[in-house]
């Protein structure tokens, strides 16, 4: 058997994972929207600027089908230290997000969350399949497919265009 378990899964629906809070939500809810996955931290130098264009994106496109996902990640230079109280709380007043942000995870490693190898495995980078660095961006059609991957240096306000398509929005 792989060491990858992503077999097993063929859309993000198929996961139940826990949000901030520790609740488990099984990702089905999610069945029809697109999805925009990212792997956040609040003390990288590219956090403000991606929680306020995610903002931005989430209030232009929530109604007509946009979900963010937000999962802190302190692999990438240690910046994202806190415990989930701690995060939930600078997220919620700090940064002022209102999609759903989910429990501390790691995305590379041995002990990735199974959603991340999945992501992983349908969309690898430039350099390989593991993430780079905080706020590495996946972009996932009505069907639960990963369309797209984006740099953690890519503005989400720089891809607007391709929300709009998946949405069908003109």
């Amino acid at each position: 058997m792989s060491e990858s378990s992503s077999e097993q899964y063929s859309s993000v629906y198929d996961f139940t994972i826990k949000d901030i809070k520790g609740n488990d939500v099984d990702l089905s809810v999610y069945k029809g929207k697109i999805l925009l996955i990212v792997n956040v931290a609040s003390q990288c130098g590219l956090t403000t600027s991606n929680y306020k264009e995610m903002n931005d994106l989430y209030a232009k496109y929530k109604d007509q089908g946009l979900e963010i996902l937000a999962f802190p990640c302190n692999q990438f230079g240690e910046e994202e230290p806190g415990d989930n109280a701690e995060i939930a709380e600078k997220v919620c007043t700090r940064f002022k997000a209102e999609f759903p942000i989910f429990e501390k995870i790691e995305v590379n490693g041995s002990n990735a969350a199974p959603i991340y190898k999945f992501l992983k495995s349908s969309k690898g980078g430039t350099f390989g399949d593991s993430i780079k660095w905080n706020f590495t961006k996946f972009l996932v059609d009505k069907d639960g497919n990963v369309v797209e991957r984006y740099a953690p240096t890519t503005s989400p306000l720089s891809f607007e265009k391709d929300v709009k398509k998946l949405l069908g929005v003109a």
